[in-house]
């Protein structure tokens, strides 16, 4: 059994739609590939026959993998987050004592997270630096441009 993760609902959703893509349109172009490879004749020195089959291998094995996941998400109820300390699904707003600058990341699952949308992953190291601190405290982390020193300013959803 694969480890639980937990989605928002919308991060669900895409993932058993992606899931559902591929079982449906990707397995049908799958089957194209194939048929048409088989048609030009002598399978055994058919290089489009062998990558058809691969690709088909390669998609098969992705579609078991996000079974998995899908199977072993769980959707988090957004009403029964504590906003008093971060935790997953938390907005915070953070202040970075070297330079002031001030940031706000919602803190997601690695799947979810999307730095362009200021969604950072849990596991990521400003995330798990950040989990468990409530406002007003600092949290030290180590990055990759060194170790860094926030404040949590505010945590909202």
């Amino acid at each position: 059994m694969g480890q639980v993760k937990y989605y928002t609902q919308e991060g669900y959703d895409k993932l058993k739609n992606e899931l559902h893509d591929l079982k449906s349109r990707g397995r049908k172009d799958i089957a194209k590939q194939i048929a048409e490879a088989r048609d030009k004749g002598d399978l055994s020195e058919n290089a489009e026959y062998d990558a058809a089959k691969d690709a088909q291998g390669h998609l098969e094995a992705k579609i078991a993998q996000l079974e998995g996941v899908v199977g072993n998400a769980r959707i988090i109820d957004e009403s029964s987050i504590d906003t008093s300390k971060v935790s997953i699904l938390s907005k915070v707003t953070i202040k970075n004592n070297q330079n002031g600058a001030q940031f706000t990341y919602t803190l997601v699952s690695e799947e979810e997270a999307d730095l362009k949308l200021q969604k950072i992953s849990l596991s990521s190291p400003i995330g798990k630096g950040l989990l468990g601190k409530k406002v007003g405290e600092s949290a030290e982390i180590i990055t990759p441009g060194g170790k860094m020193t926030f404040e949590i300013k505010e945590i909202s959803m």
